[in-house]
């Protein structure tokens, strides 16, 4: 069962993940001491953290992190401003990232661990 979404803010704020903005779904993050951008995206009480495409490399490894489980297909939002867009749907293009959720409290902070690993080389 997936965690809660409370769990994985009060996560993120213990590793010094910044905050910029909440806007209907999403919650923008960067993570401690970089400028990248990730969010938080709650669809009901499913919350998944999405990251940008360029990731799609890593997306296994992240993946096989321990209560980690890769979504198959993009999550598309049009407040993942940070995002690029690609043609979906509509003929503008929507902001669109790799998609994970979490089984407890410690993948979620693994992932993060590893995600700025992946960040600083």
């Amino acid at each position: 069962m997936a965690i809660a979404p409370q769990e994985i803010m009060t996560v993120l704020t213990e590793l010094e993940c910044r905050t910029n903005f909440t806007l209907k779904k999403v919650t923008e993050y960067m993570l401690p001491k970089l400028k990248e951008p990730f969010y938080l995206y709650v669809d009901g009480q499913q919350a998944q953290l999405v990251i940008r495409p360029a990731y799609e490399v890593f997306k296994a490894e992240l993946a096989a992190l321990d209560g980690v489980r890769a979504k198959e297909q993009y999550c598309h939002y049009a407040e993942m401003t940070r995002f690029p867009k690609r043609v979906q749907k509509s003929v503008n293009g929507i902001h669109y990232g790799l998609a994970f959720t979490f089984h407890d409290v410690e993948a979620v902070k693994d992932f993060i661990v590893k995600l700025i690993a992946i960040n600083q080389g």
